[in-house]
């Protein structure tokens, strides 16, 4: 009989599923087992976040064809070494979702209605009704930055207290915002202007770190409340405590902290603040859920059924792998450009389009790999290769495959297509040499080719003498050292068509240096991208 060990207490509920299939053992109950010595027993390994499974264990683990972490995060895993030992990863992604959704709701009302300064005030002996007295959620606005599961749970609970809901995530379709009744604004500073409650469920990536800082807060209404289960960096705290003390933000409910655990800080001063110890995912509910959820994924893996949270690739035939292998690269960089030229606020399909001898293959894996270059640092979840279609259905983003075994002036080419609303943005590719070099062929309408590097800019003008002499000096006087250049051009109205430039180069372009450039006559539209 197949054999499951369970290193951690994942509940009892997610143990009785696993007997009913396996021989379980479990090790948490049994002083001095020795996980390293006796990995190489089982076929199923059930952890939590204690257990460290690194590549020495798993060159032990012979016999070892699953792993299942009860929780979202797998840094306990060496996920690489396992796939290459053909060992499913899989993890409970949606374990606590509902548990922090929830959590969020907690300090709203909290917030609102002044909970635990009153309890605090009529423990201490104070009977301070007038002083709590808080406000209604009824007709009040709240916005949402971040509308993945977690923002899209709490605007359902929000609206039932009757709250008005506005939301900003240019990587949800606009068709989910109608479906939860939810007004989609089209920026940040459109949630600014209207939220009373500011919820922020954004993923903590160097685009969003102090994403609330001074000049967010000063767009926001006077008397603002704000509320962080997501990230601690989100916020600059520094600029909130400004607030605080201005009046500018009328309070603050936070779970999550720039570095944890936090016992000491200026902010728990401010009677109007709410503080709680990063609990967003801790209930009795979600940690039964999250082991019964990975007790669900090693069953399917160990007997044949289907694995949805895997977070290593599920293999697909040889043959296919050796063709399809260089391009699954290329499309995930081609899905990041096209979303990064993009200009509309929300993504609603995604079009990836197969032409050559790759359209003749199992062609997912490539498919996925655009997904991944969408929404990679873009969704407060965790993306990889095994949940990125999930995600895009559930963010309401149709994906669409399109394969012709001919492809025209190329042997293969992949073709990428955002849309959203009635805009789209297409990029094309393919790849060259026996190293297989990505190339760029086509952006913002124009054609071209360059070779892909980790630092991309594009410069989109108005087709003129001294267009490339402009940016190479605006470059140089950065310090900043151009690798290659490409420049495609509209010649069919004559002299003076638009045209677009690509620029690898050895660094990433300042915002200051790209804006500068943008902004000299003739010039239109800079868009810098690291890869």
């Amino acid at each position: 009989m197949t054999r499951v060990l369970v290193a951690e207490d994942i509940g009892a509920s997610g143990v009785e599923l696993l007997r009913q299939h396996f021989d379980v053992t479990t090790a948490f109950d049994q002083d001095g087992f020795d996980l390293a010595a006796r990995i190489g027993e089982f076929e199923g390994l059930l952890i939590r976040s204690a257990t460290k499974v690194d590549a020495d264990m798993l060159a032990n683990a012979t016999a070892l064809r699953a792993i299942g972490r009860a929780g979202v995060g797998v840094d306990n895993v060496d996920v690489p070494a396992a796939t290459k030992r053909g060992i499913i990863v899989a993890n409970a992604p949606q374990s606590n979702v509902v548990t922090a959704a929830e959590h969020t709701l907690a300090l709203l009302l909290a917030l609102a209605r002044n909970v635990p300064q009153a309890h605090a005030a009529l423990k201490g002996g104070e009977w301070a009704r007038k002083k709590y007295s808080g406000v209604e959620l009824m007709d009040k606005v709240l916005g949402i930055l971040g509308f993945g599961r977690i923002g899209q749970l709490v605007a359902q609970r929000a609206k039932g207290f009757g709250m008005r809901v506005v939301a900003y995530d240019p990587y949800v379709g606009a068709e989910r915002y109608r479906e939860l009744g939810v007004e989609k604004a089209e920026s940040s500073d459109d949630v600014y202007a209207v939220a009373d409650f500011l919820t922020l469920h954004l993923p903590k990536t160097p685009e969003t770190e102090g994403w609330l800082d001074a000049e967010a807060l000063a767009k926001c209404k006077d008397g603002v409340r704000i509320l962080n289960v997501a990230r601690g960096p989100l916020i600059v705290d520094e600029d909130l405590q400004a607030a605080l003390e201005s009046g500018k933000v009328g309070g603050a409910a936070l779970d999550v902290f720039r570095s944890e655990p936090m016992t000491d800080s200026p902010l728990f001063g401010f009677d109007n603040v709410v503080v709680t110890p990063h609990l967003g995912a801790s209930t009795a509910e979600a940690t039964d859920r999250a082991g019964f959820q990975a007790a669900e994924q090693v069953v399917a893996a160990l007997t044949g059924g289907a694995v949805t949270t895997a977070v290593n690739v599920p293999a697909i035939a040889a043959e296919d792998l050796e063709v399809l292998g260089p391009f699954v690269p290329l499309c995930r960089q081609l899905g990041r450009i096209a979303i990064s030229l993009a200009e509309g606020s929300s993504v609603d399909r995604v079009e990836v389009e197969l032409l050559g001898r790759i359209a003749e293959r199992d062609t997912r894996p490539l498919a996925t790999a655009a997904l991944l270059g969408v929404l990679a640092g873009h969704t407060e979840e965790d993306v990889n290769e095994v949940n990125a279609p999930a995600m895009a259905e559930e963010r309401g983003i149709q994906l669409v495959e399109t394969k012709n075994a001919t492809a025209r002036d190329f042997q293969d080419l992949v073709r990428i297509t955002v849309h959203s609303g009635d805009r789209s943005e297409r990029v094309v590719g393919t790849t060259f040499g026996r190293r297989n070099r990505p190339h760029l062929l086509e952006a913002w309408g124009q054609r071209f080719d360059v070779q892909l590097e980790d630092q991309l800019t594009l410069f989109r003008y108005t087709d003129e003498p001294g267009r490339i002499g402009a940016v190479g000096t605006a470059l140089g006087q950065a310090g900043i050292n151009v690798v290659s250049a490409a420049v495609g051009r509209d010649v069919s109205g004559g002299a003076s068509g638009e045209a677009v430039m690509v620029v690898t180069t050895d660094a990433t372009v300042p915002p200051e240096v790209l804006d500068g450039v943008v902004g000299i006559d003739g010039f239109t539209a800079g868009r810098s991208i690291t890869l």
